[in-house]
């Protein structure tokens, strides 16, 4: 057996040791387990990548053990290495090991942590599980997984409220989503026979006109198939309609949004869309239902970061709208870009969310981006790892050169490919490429607002920062009292963050300065027909799996282990769609688009910039006064569009309503009216009436007894035919 299997188990090993035997070991060497065994992993994960990707190995299949296998139903838990599972494996060990090596330091005090620790592991042991699955079964093993581990850590500070309510609601809110995941997975089953993902691709792209017959009406199978793939998609990737989990996920301890929204929870569906792009490229209705969901997403998304005050919420509204991008990108049948942008995502966006982590705990626990400012100085460090990241964010770069930040390669890559998609005709398209220039041109504006916010101008207090009563403040992991002297004047009392915390902060910089251009040419073009393996080809012609490059290596056995390692086609069909899409390859190899196309992302980005720098660099007091003055549009954007409140109206009143009818209604009256309480009513009634007989006269009595033999003498007449 090859070393792949350590990648995915090792972190479930870890977990149940540092969960279950913290007592018996300690905290530090269940920290330092957890630690070791993510870095283990992203060391061989590193390796795989190498090996696949620059020196040619094969994409092959390792089967461990038969999962299920009932009647014609069969899962094989298996670890699927191509090149979508080597981009996830690096991905998730990443940032997963850079989480876990911050977290020393960030729940440093926290009486818990070794329980938080065996939480992460068991995150990044899930997520494993659904990136090298190799049928939707495992997949959704994984997708539940990841979802548990949510749950679990989201409501980590069990004692807090807000942390419970956030941690249900996004258990529920994704139950939605994984209800049409299920369905799709049944319809899989029910259509093609088969789970895996190479025979349901084959078999619908033999039969693609086979129809669905829902008595009623008759759709498309295909297109119901992808419909509700796409609807766990969004469940789990907090797309329009089920995203509102998304933002209160930043209840729990900060390493949790940078997991769960860089390289774990939220990109498992982009994932499963990309994986299955062979049924959405011969399901025209639904690519185009996964277009405008994205690109809705994606300008909703940002405009309700534009009002948020709390440093992680505009972080994570940040990832929503980019995960619109994604989404809308596969929609357009850019899967290539779709993936980069998850990539170079990964990185920036860990970036973003750990340095808003280092800001608040060099705060002592401040997140309201009101009452801080001058914070550059005291942490200069984490400044420029904030800049770093907002520069990667916002898609920094010269078009047309090498020259920019990751964002600057994935971003335009979409938002180009989308405009070549709308001139072929693809349905959306073009509305998607305006939706990303305008959320291009809000991202912009809310970045450099936080930034300015945070670390320019004067320090701002907050006058009730002994008084909070802990729902705005995220990090209870640190319980000191602590007393500062008094800083200069303006400047944040703030501290730098301990170094267990700044090194992963630099190392996710040097990803997202040099993931865009050092992969750009691997995802997008030039090398991109060999990173895929044939991929292209594979699009239109899945009965032919071999397609080009290693995929189509016939099968062998390692002899003496018993697993299969047979060689795979890249399972995703046309992830390199982006490139024959028409995106620009800012600097050659890629279907052309106008100039004005190309430079469109970098001026608004200027824009935005320009437009926060008089706001709120220039002046602290302009963006609060344009606040009170467009106070409607200010409300209807800080409370999220209304979401929660219209779902608090429909959903919970309503069922509460429904539940009050039912149980006052349906039980208590009509139920317990007509039985228990009815025959017990009946019964007490009677009762009373006869204890009115009981007089305890003997006169009465042999009254009632005259009546009685009175009675039966005449029944006794009537039913013998009379007196003879």
């Amino acid at each position: 057996m090859g070393f792949e299997p350590i990648i995915v188990l090792a972190p479930l090993f870890a977990a149940v040791v540092a969960g279950l035997g913290q007592r018996f070991i300690g905290d530090k060497p269940a920290m330092a387990l957890t630690t070791g065994v993510l870095g283990l992993s992203l060391a061989l994960s590193l390796y795989t990548f190498v090996d696949y990707i620059w020196l040619g190995g094969e994409a092959r299949l390792i089967e461990l053990f038969k999962f299920i296998d009932v009647g014609g139903f069969s899962s094989t838990w298996s670890i699927r290495i191509d090149t979508m599972s080597v981009i996830m494996l690096v991905v998730v060990t990443s940032v997963s090991f850079l989480v876990h090596l911050y977290s020393w330091g960030y729940m440093a005090e926290d009486p818990h942590r070794a329980r938080f620790f065996a939480y992460l592991s068991f995150f990044t042991f899930a997520m494993l599980a659904l990136v090298t699955a190799n049928d939707f079964l495992q997949m959704f093993f994984g997708w539940e997984g990841v979802g548990v581990a949510s749950y679990l850590l989201i409501g980590f500070w069990y004692d807090k409220r807000s942390a419970n309510d956030a941690a249900i609601k996004a258990f529920v809110v994704n139950r939605v989503g994984d209800f049409g995941f299920a369905l799709g997975i049944m319809a899989c089953f029910f259509l093609y026979g088969s789970i895996r993902f190479d025979e349901v691709f084959a078999a619908a792209a033999a039969n693609p006109t086979l129809v669905l017959d829902l008595q009623l009406f008759q759709v498309p199978a295909i297109e119901a198939v992808c419909l509700l793939l796409f609807i766990g998609a969004m469940g789990k990737s907090a797309q329009f309609f089920l995203h509102v989990w998304l933002p209160d996920a930043m209840e729990g301890p900060t390493p949790v949004s940078a997991l769960i929204h860089a390289a774990t929870m939220v990109t498992a569906g982009v994932f499963m869309v990309c994986r299955c792009s062979p049924l959405y490229e011969m399901a025209p209705y639904a690519a185009a239902f996964v277009t405008i969901v994205g690109a809705v997403t994606a300008l909703f998304a940002a405009t309700v970061g534009l009002a948020q005050n709390d440093i992680k919420r505009v972080v994570a509204y940040s990832t929503c709208s980019q995960l619109g991008y994604m989404f809308f990108a596969a929609g357009v049948g850019a899967y290539g870009a779709a993936m980069f942008h998850l990539f170079t995502h990964a990185f920036f966006k860990a970036l973003l969310f750990l340095g808003a982590g280092s800001v608040i705990h060099g705060l002592h626990h401040e997140q309201d981006l009101r009452y801080m400012g001058g914070v550059r100085k005291p942490m200069m460090l984490t400044w420029v790892m904030m800049l770093i990241g907002t520069l990667a964010l916002t898609g920094v770069g010269i078009p047309g050169t090498q020259i920019g930040f990751a964002g600057f390669f994935s971003k335009d890559a979409i938002i180009e490919s989308a405009f070549a998609a709308s001139e072929t005709g693809r349905t959306f398209a073009e509305f998607a490429f305006w939706c990303g220039i305008t959320a291009a041109f809000l991202t912009s504006f809310y970045s450099w607002r936080l930034m300015f916010m945070a670390f320019e101008g004067k320090f701002r207090p907050n006058p009730d920062a002994h008084h909070h009563d802990g729902h705005a403040h995220d990090d209870h992991a640190h319980h000191g009292d602590h007393h500062h002297a008094k800083p200069a004047d303006g400047v944040a009392p703030a501290h730098e963050s301990p170094a267990v915390m700044t090194v992963p902060l630099v190392a996710l910089a040097a990803g997202a300065v040099l993931a865009g251009v050092m992969f750009a040419p691997m995802f997008l073009h030039g090398q991109a027909d060999q990173f895929w393996r044939g991929a292209i080809e594979r699009a239109h012609d899945p009965l032919n799996p071999s397609g080009g490059g290693h995929g189509g290596e016939s099968a062998h056995a390692e002899a003496g282990h018993g697993d299969t390692h047979a060689p795979v086609a890249d399972p995703h069909a046309a992830p390199a769609e982006a490139h024959g899409a028409g995106a620009e390859d800012h600097g050659g190899g890629g279907h052309h688009v106008p100039a004005w196309v190309m430079w469109a992302p970098f001026f608004v980005t200027l824009a935005g910039f320009l437009l926060a720098l008089p706001l709120y660099f220039f002046s602290q007091t302009a963006g609060a006064t344009i606040a009170r003055v467009f106070a409607p549009l200010n409300a209807f954007l800080s409370r999220k569009w209304y979401f929660d409140e219209l779902y608090d109206f429909v959903f919970i009143k309503g069922a509460r309503a429904l539940g009050d009818f039912f149980w006052k209604t349906g039980d208590k009256k009509v139920i317990d009216g007509l039985g228990p309480d009815g025959f017990a009513s009946v019964s007490k009634f009677t009762a009373r009436q006869m204890r009115k007989t009981q007089t305890g006269f003997v006169y009465h009595y042999s009254f009632f007894m005259l009546i009685a033999v009175a009675a039966i003498g005449a029944y006794a007449i009537w039913a013998g035919g009379g007196l003879p």
